[in-house]
């Protein structure tokens, strides 16, 4: 059997782990006495018209149709729904063309990754980054090449980028906003990405690829907005998904799109077709296509996430604990007090509370705590990190 699969399934990942320990635990001490931080699972209702909707759909389609395949790459008329939000919202060009529809933003990535990289490629990533980035690469038989950012904005660190960019670079993989940190990219970090590409795309004489990873694209606060990479760059590729933008994450919906304007666009388009059907990725689920076709522009009660952020941001400020403060999706990122965050989190499971130590999002010395909870639990924990706090002596 393949050892590189049966290693890979042998071991699930850190923050699978500990959700996993969180339900046998609840089953021990009582679910009112474990504080879960470690999945980002929406805690959010999905919008009102997606019930409706999957009500509507399921009462006057016909079920033949509506339960049955579709195009491997997707409905045409989804596709054109998409193509059209994405043109009028970003003000780019679009063509249901170029338009995959997937599993979810996993599988947009898989397929993406494995559509443009050849056996000895390198992917460049920035610290921290979602912890399969390396998995799904490495499948693509891809080396991911993970960078430091700026420690203070987690804005990418340019010095570094430009070192690392060589003759085996096929892409750039960025996620705005990022999970785990919460940070957005700026427009001026866009702009000066998209030139840094342009200027070595050109020395080097092929073309940087810039593939965006973006489940959170509406999950922001306070006005920020995060710049649709493709009016900056055009040799780029959007990994999108409706897990969290309309608390979908079990159904499973996303796509994947080629800007027409990219190199070689239109084969670009037809390697992720290939690698779509090589990893037999094909015909995402019909009824949700079905019904995200409707759903263009819903979004989830975004301040419900706002609210949260704010009441456990500030309390664990107080209590002495340091943290860049999120302007996006539903994380903080945190200081481990001593620098070592798998002690951290031990320590932590003693007050009740599970944490994911940083280490696999490439960032030691962080945890992260995935704060897409309910207010209550929000309010019932923050005695313990309290007493947390005083145990690590702060």
């Amino acid at each position: 059997m393949n050892e590189r699969m049966l290693g890979l399934g042998s071991k699930r990942s850190v923050i699978r782990e500990i959700f996993e320990y969180g339900k046998r635990r609840a089953q021990e001490v009582g679910a009112e006495n474990v504080f879960d931080f470690s999945l980002g699972n929406p805690s959010v209702q999905p919008p009102a018209i997606v019930a409706q909707t999957l009500e509507e759909l399921l009462k006057t389609e016909d079920p033949t149709a509506l339960h049955g395949y579709t195009s491997a790459q997707g409905d045409l008329s989804v596709r054109k729904a998409i193509a059209g939000y994405i043109a009028s919202s970003y003000g780019v060009p679009a063509d249901p063309d170029f338009i995959y529809m997937t599993c979810g933003a996993a599988a947009s990535l898989t397929i993406t990754l494995s559509a443009l990289c050849n056996a000895g490629d390198e992917v460049i990533t920035f610290k921290p980054y979602f912890t399969e980035y390396k998995v799904f690469a490495e499948t693509a038989g891809a080396t991911l090449v993970a960078l430091p950012s700026e420690p203070d904005t987690f804005q990418i660190d340019f010095s570094a980028l430009e070192q690392a960019i060589g003759p085996r670079t096929a892409a750039v993989l960025i996620n705005s906003p990022n999970n785990p940190s919460g940070a957005v990219y700026s427009e001026a970090t866009i702009e000066r990405l998209a030139a840094v590409l342009r200027e070595r795309s050109q020395r080097l004489g092929r073309t940087i690829y810039l593939i965006t990873d973006e489940p959170y694209r509406e999950l922001v606060y306070g006005g920020v907005r995060v710049p649709y990479v493709t009016r900056y760059y055009p040799h780029s590729v959007v990994c999108y998904s409706y897990s969290k933008s309309l608390s979908l994450p079990g159904e499973r919906i996303g796509y994947i799109f080629v800007s027409p304007k990219a190199a070689e666009a239109k084969k670009l388009y037809l390697a992720v077709c290939g690698a779509g059907r090589a990893l037999g990725y094909v015909c995402a689920p019909s009824l949700f296509q079905k019904l995200i076709a409707r759903c263009q522009g819903a979004v989830s009660d975004v301040s419900a996430y706002e609210r949260n952020r704010d009441l456990l941001a500030g309390a664990l400020r107080s209590f002495g604990f340091s943290c860049v403060q999120p302007d996006g999706a539903f994380y903080l990122f945190v200081k481990a007090p001593g620098g070592d965050a798998n002690a951290f989190c031990e320590r932590a499971k003693g007050f009740g509370l599970l944490l994911v130590p940083g280490d696999d999002f490439g960032c030691e010395g962080y945890v992260r705590i995935a704060y897409c909870v309910s207010h209550a639990m929000i309010e019932r924990s923050l005695p313990a990190f309290e007493k947390l706090a005083k145990a690590c002596g702060l």
